[in-house]
């Protein structure tokens, strides 16, 4: 049986409208600069270990994204940022992540939550938090980050590896207190948790100042009754040293 070429074969169901010879096939369109140099960097980092080279070729990236359009870059720019502070803490040069960063997006609240968060596990395991601790506060006081989903999660973490450690507890009260980030029963224990640590920082505080008064009660200026029995002590024995000298006479 002859087939009918005459009518075309209807298009296959689930593939929308069939394609026609006069459209031309949409390619993709290619890598930006900045992305190649963010592979390119990735391959140094990680592959090669060539750290200085990763550095350099994520600062050459960020260049080249002068003039691209900030909405199709962001993720470029938080990827780029993640492996120059890996590229730093690999060259022990980890003291100097949060200026490069704050290089790029110049104001903290615009440092995005991954970027942020590395560099509190970052400053927090060379025990130095205080390095982040205004750059950290000033990013969850912004009101367009805590609608963001890591706002919670950066909200403990500054709680449990900046302000914890560093004895700032008023300002951990603070955020819990102020932060619609915790739930009501975890605020509960945490500042619970909170409280005890102000109870033995005020013992800590008690401890010292006791070792203090102690050490000026033993100091021959406050106690001259000490320091004349020392210089009585010391004048008898001289007298003695003299009484061994003095010639015997039968």
């Amino acid at each position: 049986m002859k087939s009918d070429s005459s009518n075309p074969a209807a298009p296959l169901r689930g593939l929308g409208a069939p394609l026609r010879s006069s459209e031309p096939v949409r390619a993709a369109p290619p890598p930006s600069a900045a992305m190649v140099l963010l592979e390119e960097a990735a391959d140094l980092l990680v592959v090669h270990l060539d750290f200085r080279a990763a550095l350099q070729t994520c600062e050459h990236a960020w260049r080249s994204l002068a003039n691209d359009d900030a909405g199709t870059s962001l993720e470029v720019k938080c990827s780029l940022c993640v492996v120059g502070i890996q590229a730093l803490a690999e060259m022990n040069r980890w003291r100097e992540v949060l200026s490069w960063v704050l290089r790029y997006y110049q104001v903290p609240e615009k440092l995005p939550p991954k970027v942020l968060e590395l560099c509190v596990l970052l400053y927090s395991k060379m025990q130095e938090p205080g390095a982040v601790l205004e750059v950290v506060s000033a990013w969850l006081q912004d009101p367009d980050n805590q609608g963001l989903p890591e706002y919670r999660a950066l909200a403990e973490l500054h709680l449990q590896l900046v302000l914890l450690p560093l004895g700032c507890l008023s300002e951990a009260e603070e955020l819990v207190v102020g932060s619609a980030a915790f739930r009501e029963e975890e605020r509960l224990d945490i500042l619970q948790a909170i409280s005890k640590a102000r109870q033995q920082q005020k013992l800590q505080h008690l401890g010292s100042e006791e070792d203090q008064k102690l050490n000026q009660e033993a100091s021959p200026s406050s106690l001259p009754f000490l320091y004349k029995l020392a210089q009585l002590f010391h004048r008898i024995q001289e007298a003695m040293f003299s009484l061994h000298r003095l010639p015997i006479h039968d």
